[in-house]
């Protein structure tokens, strides 16, 4: 996701690169790391150590990942991909997907941040780092 949001912004100031990219249909748990840090931050607050997943239980594919980021910035995704077979894993898992329902329960966790609001905020913190 970093390397899309880079590419992003470089694009966007005026880079004439192509971002190549993989498998685009694969599905991810992304999540911001805000929402992380608050869960382990909980996790260390408890009496007894325990395991727990943490993630959002939504997915959403690289492709849907590169779509809103380039048109966070007025630009269509389509004119500055390319797909590059070497970059696709030979066992690529197609899905992943976190089932937070323990850390809901015992931490009374859960997301707060959107995919939305997490492409965004990478898209813009990058736009600032190219300056």
């Amino acid at each position: 996701t970093r390397k899309i949001s880079l590419a992003v912004a470089r694009i966007k100031k005026g880079s004439k690169e192509k971002l190549k990219l993989g498998n685009i249909k694969s599905k991810r748990d992304w999540g911001h790391a805000k929402d992380y840090v608050k869960a382990m931050w909980l996790m260390l607050q408890q009496e007894k150590p325990n395991d727990y997943v943490v993630g959002t239980g939504k997915e959403h594919s690289v492709e849907e990942f590169a779509r809103m980021a380039f048109s966070h910035v007025g630009l269509n995704y389509k004119d500055h991909i390319v797909i590059d077979k070497k970059l696709i894993r030979p066992a690529e898992v197609d899905s992943l997907l976190a089932d937070y329902s323990k850390a809901k329960k015992i931490l009374k966790w859960e997301p707060k941040i959107s995919f939305n609001d997490l492409v965004i905020d990478m898209v813009e913190s990058d736009l600032k780092y190219v300056e």
